[in-house]
């Protein structure tokens, strides 16, 4: 089956899809063996991966190479995380036409401002934002384009940035955007006034240290939410993991306590098939 058909039916199913974000192929493959059914390439944790301190750090030629990895390591849909394009104009159409070479299903475009011109703004302007959209749909016709707005997670008054999220998610619908994700989000409530107010499936980011007392999957899917993406359950969980473990190996001298939380062979050589 086309891999953008496959990604585009589950999202169509009426069902809330979820997806954690992988930083590596091994993380892409427990994603994929414990029954999900699709994969976020987070540009956060391919940063925490190298020990950057920011995300713009990691290049776009070092986010296509992991995204490439964790592309090869499954058989089912990655979502490209892209930042925003790496650029403006044909940079930003030739930087998306590298991501899609390594055979994603969908992006992620956001309109936070990291490497474009308007280096006095936190986020792009919204003709900027319609405009590559635009020029994206028309060149990759297929392809599952996640919008994602963070003018909710950049604003001051929490108010004005859902009124601008909403404003934006709704005209990337209208330049043809499959998915809008709006960042930020930390309550039922904000989640209810998004469903409301946007006119097309929401993206909600969920399991953050800011949100995941006050909402989990359970609430997103019980409201509605198409997608559900984790953006960094997979690599805390990796970092906290090894700390604890060479933690007690240091003041112990002994693996008695931490036998049990190393993978099993077995499940090992499953992933690695």
């Amino acid at each position: 089956m086309n891999i953008y058909k496959k990604l585009k039916d589950l999202l169509d199913s009426n069902e809330t899809l979820v997806v954690p974000d992988a930083y590596d192929g091994i993380s892409a493959k427990i994603i994929e063996k414990i029954g999900f059914k699709a994969v976020q390439c987070s540009g956060y944790s391919f940063s925490l991966s190298k020990k950057y301190r920011k995300e713009s750090l990691i290049t776009i030629d070092e986010n296509i190479k992991t995204t490439q990895t964790i592309v090869d390591a499954v058989n089912i849909p990655v979502f490209a995380d892209a930042e925003d394009g790496y650029g403006s104009g044909e940079l930003f159409l030739n930087n998306v036409l590298k991501f899609v070479r390594t055979g994603i299903a969908g992006i992620n475009i956001e309109d936070q401002n990291l490497w474009s011109p308007f280096t006095n703004e936190l986020l792009l302007p919204l003709s900027e934002s319609i405009n590559r959209l635009g020029a994206l749909r028309k060149e990759f016709p297929e392809l599952i384009i996640n919008a994602r707005t963070d003018a909710l997670s950049v604003s001051k008054d929490r108010h004005e940035g859902i009124k601008e999220a909403i404003k934006r998610s709704n005209a990337f619908y209208e330049t043809g955007a499959n998915l809008c994700f709006v960042t930020g989000v930390k309550t039922k409530e904000e989640i209810k006034i998004l469903k409301k107010e946007i006119s097309g499936p929401i993206s909600i980011a969920a399991g953050l240290p800011y949100n995941m007392n006050n909402f989990d999957i359970t609430d997103c899917i019980d409201l509605g939410i198409a997608r559900v993406s984790l953006p960094s359950i997979m690599i805390y969980a990796a970092i906290k993991s090894q700390y604890d473990i060479l933690k007690e190996i240091k003041q112990t001298g002994s693996f008695t306590k931490i036998n049990d939380t190393l993978i099993d062979m077995d499940i090992l050589q499953s992933l690695l098939k």
